[in-house]
């Protein structure tokens, strides 16, 4: 019989499952920063279109698409599995132990941060993922001149667009997409998103923090020599300049576009 049912469903095996889904959905976070990075380019969202048409089209990527939503279920379930168990196995508060004493504000709220981050990750998925995959979106042709590198836009009705395609007619290089970048334009003319959003990229970066070092941990990977790199990492990779990055779009669209 096999031992890997004990191994997870132990307090060691929920520990490492989190751990390495977490490092998982870190790495993903950076490739989707640098990807997204494309909606502050001046082309009338040629270059992200493009970019998003290769994340859901092309199959390695698909593949990798499907390890992250896996990844999103597994690190949810099992925190929750976590945070129940701790609770059930304290549930009296030691009379002389003051916990805040002992540990950061964001190591006693993961839960409370992973909860915002859940809400704002089915939103997300709700006015982009779902919209983009399900026809919701508007469409858009541009036209490139090979020779002088020019390129024009317009939209497409619901009738002129079929799929993506990509041809060259007389040197003119043509594209048909679905137009993410104007959903993506649009979804942040709310102000209520952009606080959303907001206030979800605040909640990552403290997650993010706590949560980067402590994979590691974890892992046993926390050797003296490593811990303050690990530790610059989680700080000013993961809990500034990747919340701040994706902090930025909506507040571009808002108040700049």
């Amino acid at each position: 019989m096999s031992n890997s049912k004990p191994v997870l469903s132990s307090s060691l095996g929920r520990k490492l499952i989190m751990s390495l889904t977490g490092i998982f959905l870190c790495t993903f976070l950076i490739v989707h920063l640098i990807g997204n990075l494309q909606l502050f380019n001046n082309d009338a969202g040629y270059s992200f279109n493009k970019y998003a048409y290769l994340m859901t089209h092309f199959a390695p990527i698909k593949v990798v698409s499907y390890l992250l939503y896996a990844s999103i279920i597994l690190h949810a379930v099992y925190a929750l599995i976590l945070t129940l168990k701790n609770k059930a196995a304290r549930p009296v508060a030691y009379a002389q132990y003051d916990g805040k004493a002992n540990s950061k504000w964001n190591s006693r709220n993961m839960g409370i941060l992973g909860t915002v981050i859940l809400v704002f990750l089915a939103t997300h998925m709700q006015n982009f993922w779902w919209k983009y995959h399900n026809d919701q979106v508007p469409y858009i042709e541009y036209r490139t001149d090979l020779a002088t590198g020019e390129t024009t836009s317009k939209e497409l009705t619901a009738s002129e667009f079929r799929d993506y395609q990509e041809t060259i007619e007389n040197n003119v290089e043509i594209i048909k997409a679905k137009d993410l970048y104007k959903q993506v334009d649009f979804a942040f003319q709310n102000i209520g998103l952009v606080i959303l959003y907001l206030i979800s990229m605040a909640a990552l970066a403290f997650h993010l923090i706590h949560g980067f070092t402590s994979a590691f941990q974890t892992l046993g990977l926390s050797h003296k020599k490593y811990i303050p790199i690990i530790q610059g990492l989680g700080v000013w990779l993961f809990g500034v300049i990747i919340p701040i990055g994706f902090a930025l779009m909506p507040l571009y669209f808002y108040f700049v576009k």
